[in-house]
């Protein structure tokens, strides 16, 4: 099964179980659409995007759980990055683990082969 995945602050998570829909971030909604990473591109987003912060989530969500308005787009390095455009059903998310800073600053990271 193919997966995306979101990094959230629990926060954003929390408020998203709550009220069962995520918008998406400051930055998804500044952009209009919510920032995915795959799992070959995720570590690099934590480093360039979430450098040093605590409290953060790692979502996987199964591209199939999707039902539309996820695109594939290039960023300026011409990666293809998921897009998606409309809101996230936090219950399409099949986990949710947290991404702990380790002492060297880098976020530990879950198998994501699974």
């Amino acid at each position: 099964m193919a997966f995306i995945y979101k990094i959230v602050t629990a926060e954003q998570w929390r408020i998203a179980e709550r009220d069962g829909v995520f918008a998406g971030a400051p930055v998804d909604l500044a952009d209009g659409y919510i920032h995915f990473s795959t799992a070959e591109q995720v570590r690099e987003t934590a480093a360039k995007h979430f450098a040093g912060q605590n409290d953060l989530l790692l979502a996987a969500i199964p591209v199939a759980a999707i039902p539309d308005g996820l695109k594939w787009e290039p960023s300026r390095g011409g990666a293809l990055f998921p897009h998606l455009y409309g809101t996230l059903d936090p219950k399409w998310a099949a986990w949710v683990k947290p991404l702990l800073l380790c002492v060297d600053g880098k976020h530990a990271f879950p198998d994501l082969s699974a």
